[in-house]
C-alpha cells in the first residue's frame, strides 16, 4: 500500500485464510494506507481453479544466503513505522541477522511520522543507522541533500541477484543506488462478491472493454456494478494510475510521475477519457457519481460484501482482503475474490504498488551487511512465514508463504517485472499527490462529479506547476 505515510485506514489483518486459491488474475496529511499495513488478502483468477500459485518460487530456486562477516560487538539501530505485530515480526528478521553475524541490533518503530523523525535525527543527530520508508520521493532528497549513503557494492551484488531491475531504478538517484524495497503491497487487485458475478453470470474481465461489458450485464440483471470510495481522494489516484500504467506504458508513467510531461499530454487526456466511461455512469456506480463522492474506501469496501450488497465489485489494493474480513461476514476465496486490474491498453501485466524501502545513513559495515540481507530471500522468509508479507524479491520461495492467498499476491507482484511501477501520487510532491481537498484529490473528486476530462487535465496542470518535482 506504498504511502507517504499511513492513511488511517483501520484494518485487521486477516489470518487464517482458506487455502486452495489460483494466482491473482499518500501523503503525511493523508489518510491512505500504507504498505506497512498490507495483510493477507484473499485472491483468486478470473477462473477461481487451482494454478501456479502454489509452485515452490516465484523465479526459480531460492539464492543462497549471503555471505555476511562476523559483526560480534557491533550495534545498529533500525527505524521503521511498524508496531504491533508487524514490528513483533519484523523482529523475526532481525534475530535472524543477529544469529548469522552477532550483532546487536536496536528498533525504533516511528509510525506514520517516519519520515519525520528521519529528518529531525538526521539534522539534529542521533540518526538511525537504517530506515525503512515508504516513500521513493523522500528518499530522493534525503540523498541529494547527501544526508544518506549509497549502497556498498555487495549490497548491490545481492539486489543485482535477487530482483527485477525495475526495484534496483526505483532507490536509484543520480546514477547511484540509495535503497531497496524489503515489503511491499499490490495495488491492482480488484475485488468481487462471487454470489453477485454468479447471479448476473459474468465472469471476471480480463480488459476494461471486458469489464465495461461485465458492468452493463451486471446493471441489466438488476444488480449495481461497482462501489467506488470517491470521498477519499486518494482511491481516485490509484484508478487513474491503473488506467494510465496500462495505457500509456511505464516509460510515460515515469515521465507523467516527475513531471517530465504535463497533466494535459495526449496519454492524460486519455486516461481520463477512458475512467470517464465508469465515472460518467451513475447506474454503474453505488449511488451514482454523488452516492461514491460521500463514500470512504472502508465502506466502498465493507458495502460490496455485506449483505445485502450494494455493489458487484471495488476496486483496490491488497489490504482490501482485511477491510472484508474485519467488517463483514464474507469469506475470502470464497465469497469474495479478487481478480487483475482490467488492462485499459496494450500492457497486460502490471502492477501498480507500494512498499517499504531500506536505505543507510552512514556506510559502516555493519548498516550495509543489515541492508544487504534485506535484500536477501532470507530476510524475506523470516517474515513471509508469519504471514501480513509480500516481498518483491524474486528468489523467495513460493512455499515461504503461509497461505495459497498471500502466495498469488507475491507472484502477481514479482510476476509483472518491469511492469510494476510505484504509486505515482506517493511519489509525487505532497501538495500535488498527498492533501485531502488539494491538488490531484481534489482535481479527480471534481472529474467524478463533472467528467471535464479537458478542464480536468488542465486543473491537474495547473496544481501540479505550483509544486517543485524530483
Amino acid at each position: 500500500m506504498g504511502a507517504r505515510s499511513h492513511r488511517s485506514v483501520t484494518v485487521v489483518l486477516a489470518v487464517g485464510l482458506a487455502s486452495g486459491l489460483a494466482l491473482a488474475g499518500c501523503s503525511s496529511s493523508s489518510s491512505k494506507p500504507s504498505a506497512g499495513t498490507s495483510g493477507s488478502a484473499g485472491s483468486t483468477s478470473a477462473s477461481g481453479a487451482g494454478s501456479s500459485s502454489s509452485s515452490s518460487s516465484a523465479g526459480g530456486s531460492a539464492a543462497p544466503g549471503p555471505a555476511l562477516p562476523d559483526l560480534s560487538g557491533k550495534s545498529i539501530q533500525v527505524l521503521a513505522e511498524w508496531s504491533g505485530t508487524e514490528q513483533q515480526d519484523f523482529q523475526k528478521v532481525i534475530d535472524a541477522f543477529t544469529a548469522k553475524t552477532h550483532a546487536k541490533v536496536s528498533y525504533q518503530g516511528a509510525g506514520d511520522q517516519t519520515p519525520t523523525v528521519l529528518r529531525s535525527k538526521l539534522a539534529g543527530g542521533g540518526a538511525p543507522d537504517v530506515a525503512l520508508l515508504a516513500q521513493p520521493g523522500a528518499i530522493a532528497q534525503f540523498a541529494k541533500a547527501g544526508q544518506i549513503k549509497p549502497l556498498g557494492a555487495n549490497v548491490i551484488a545481492e539486489i543485482d541477484a535477487n530482483y527485477d531491475p525495475s526495484w534496483k531504478k526505483l532507490g536509484t538517484v543520480n546514477g547511484q543506488v540509495y535503497s531497496i524495497m524489503f515489503k511491499a503491497a499490490n495495488k491492482s487487485t480488484f475485488w468481487y462478491n462471487t454470489a453477485q458475478f454468479q447471479q448476473a453470470g459474468v465472469t471476471p474481465p480480463k480488459t476494461w472493454a471486458d469489464f465495461l461489458k461485465d458492468c452493463q450485464t451486471l446493471s441489466d440483471a438488476g444488480i449495481t456494478p461497482v462501489s467506488v470510495g470517491g470521498a477519499d481522494g486518494w482511491t481516485l489516484t490509484d484508478w487513474f494510475e491503473n488506467v494510465y500504467l496500462s495505457q500509456a506504458g511505464p516509460d510515460n508513467y515515469d515521465k507523467l510521475t516527475h513531471h517530465q510531461i504535463p497533466w494535459t499530454d495526449p496519454t492524460v487526456i486519455q486516461a481520463l477519457t477512458t475512467l470517464k466511461q465508469l465515472f460518467g455512469n451513475d447506474q454503474f456506480m453505488a449511488g451514482g457519481k454523488s452516492g461514491a463522492l460521500q463514500t470512504s474506501f472502508n465502506d466502498s469496501v465493507t458495502q460490496t460484501f455485506k449483505s445485502p450488497p450494494k455493489a458487484a465489485m471495488v476496486y483496490e489494493g491488497d489490504f482490501s482482503g482485511s477491510v472484508i474480513t474485519s467488517t463483514t461476514s464474507a469469506k475470502l476465496g470464497a465469497d469474495a475474490k479478487f481478480f487483475p486490474f482490467p488492462a485499459a491498453g496494450s500492457l497486460t501485466n502490471f502492477v501498480d504498488g507500494g512498499g517499504d524501502a531500506a536505505l543507510a545513513t552512514n556506510d559502516n559495515p555493519a548498516t550495509m551487511a543489515f541492508i544487504q540481507f534485506l535484500a536477501s530471500p532470507d530476510a524475506a522468509e523470516a517474515w513471509a512465514s508469519a504471514g501480513g508479507f509480500v516481498s518483491p524479491n524474486k528468489n523467495v520461495p513460493m512455499s515461504s508463504y503461509p497461505d495459497d492467498t498471500t502466495r498469488a499476491e507475491a507472484q502477481m507482484l514479482v510476476g509483472a517485472g518491469d511492469g510494476f511501477r510505484f504509486d505515482m501520487s506517493d511519489q509525487a510532491p505532497v501538495g500535488f499527490g498527498g492533501t485531502k481537498g488539494a491538488g490531484e484529490w481534489k482535481d479527480l473528486q471534481d472529474f467524478l462529479s463533472s467528467g471535464d476530462v479537458n478542464g480536468t487535465a488542465a486543473q491537474l496542470e495547473k496544481d501540479a506547476a505550483k509544486e517543485t518535482w524530483q
